[in-house]
């Protein structure tokens, strides 16, 4: 869903978008016990950013033919994709946030494909999802 990148403007409820983002981030590794929320914090205002203006996706058809491509590199940081595909509508709850590295969940500890509806690529050591986007 691709909005109209012309006029950018950040409003006052994109601020508080990336706000919650970032205490989301928090909790979730919180409730998992382990990782670091610092990246996922960070990357909040361009992750959001390119969700919501810039990245053509459709939540209801995940393999859309004509959707870009979100490939994380960094495993470490794989709540900045699930935050998002949660934000954007994708099958993926609040409770599935909260089982962050979870056995079975759908928020594993690194994005796998085919586990969980948006994300593109298995990435393992840092740097293998560049080589994947590239390949894309």
């Amino acid at each position: 869903m691709s909005g109209d990148i012309s006029t950018f403007e950040w409003s006052d409820l994109d601020r508080r978008a990336v706000d919650v983002i970032r205490a989301l981030a928090m909790d979730a590794v919180e409730e998992a016990g382990s990782g670091h929320p610092g990246t996922a914090m960070s990357l909040a205002p361009a992750a959001y950013l390119l969700f919501q203006r810039f990245l053509r996706h459709d939540p209801t058809d995940p393999t859309w033919s004509g959707r870009d491509r979100f490939v994380l590199s960094c495993g470490h940081s794989s709540l900045t994709l699930y935050i998002q595909l949660y934000l954007s509508g994708y099958p993926m709850t609040l409770d599935d946030l909260k089982a962050l590295r979870k056995w079975n969940s759908l928020t594993p500890g690194h994005p796998e494909h085919g586990h969980t509806a948006g994300v593109e690529t298995t990435t393992g050591p840092l740097g293998q999802g560049v080589a994947n986007a590239v390949g894309m």
